[in-house]
């Protein structure tokens, strides 16, 4: 009768660490050229084992609960990842008109959203004395818009192990930035993707100039939007074939380039 009682408070004692545990999401504020930005760091207290970290980027909803849950999905216990405000703490679309807004003076200025990419990589950085983040092991992804922007940070020389953009823009104004590239690259679009996929063989010739370590992964049968649960109209829609085996390579995409294997 003892041991079963003890092994019923062990067993409450498990349960009551398990409840403690949570995935945190600690604001993170920065001004950058008088605007004020709001991020999220995200990562599972129930660690406090250094892990890599990650510079996400969302789509251009920006910074919102669907941002963060997905965050909460892919950090686990593995990463610790900054959801990054680009646009600034006021601006916070709540529909494709005022997103579309929003992204404008980036996609209008790639130079605008190189710096502010950038920097919130030196706020994931700074955020290592008060975090798990193993500064050995930084990276970048992003979402639609966010993929430009990590493709951006790229680009600038960012001294990242590697970036991962999902069904990202393509686009660059500046071909010749790629030689800049440190960070292995791994770009996954669908295949009937018609606002990103007719730029891909001109990204293709930018990579194959640039020296990178890069892969383009074209997914078959998916559209615009195939991680955003979100979404579901027919030129932009979730597809859970599609994010998992995204999700499965940028993992494993991730995990050789921090450790430097093949």
């Amino acid at each position: 009768m003892r041991m079963a009682r003890l092994g019923g408070l062990l067993l409450l004692a498990g349960m009551s660490f398990a409840v403690q545990a949570k995935m945190v999401h600690k604001p993170v504020e920065w001004t950058q050229d008088g605007t004020r930005f709001h991020s999220v760091l995200v990562y599972d207290d129930a660690t406090t084992a250094k892990r890599p970290g990650l510079v996400m980027v969302p789509n251009w909803y920006g910074v919102n609960e669907h941002a963060l849950t997905k965050a909460d999905g892919i950090a686990g216990k593995d990463y610790v990842i900054l959801v990054t405000d680009m646009y600034g703490e006021k601006i916070r679309p709540t529909n494709d008109d005022q997103a579309k807004t929003a992204v404008g003076p980036l996609y209008g200025n790639r130079a605008l959203m190189r710096k502010r990419v950038g920097e919130a990589l030196a706020q994931l950085k700074a955020q290592a004395g008060s975090a798990p983040i193993d500064l050995s092991r930084l990276a970048a992804i992003g979402f639609c818009f966010g993929g430009s922007a990590v493709l951006d940070l790229a680009r600038s020389g960012a001294d990242v192990a590697a970036v991962v953009s999902f069904h990202g823009g393509l686009t660059t104004d500046d071909p010749s930035l790629a030689k800049n590239i440190k960070a292995r690259v791994l770009v996954m679009n669908g295949a009937d993707d018609k606002g990103t996929m007719p730029d891909a063989d001109k990204f293709m010739d930018e990579m194959r100039a640039s020296g990178a370590d890069w892969q383009f992964v074209v997914l078959g049968n998916a559209v615009h939007c195939f991680t955003e649960k979100e979404s579901n109209s027919p030129g932009c829609k979730y597809d859970e074939r599609a994010a998992q085996r995204s999700y499965r390579q940028m993992r494993d995409w991730l995990g050789g380039a921090f450790a430097g294997t093949p």
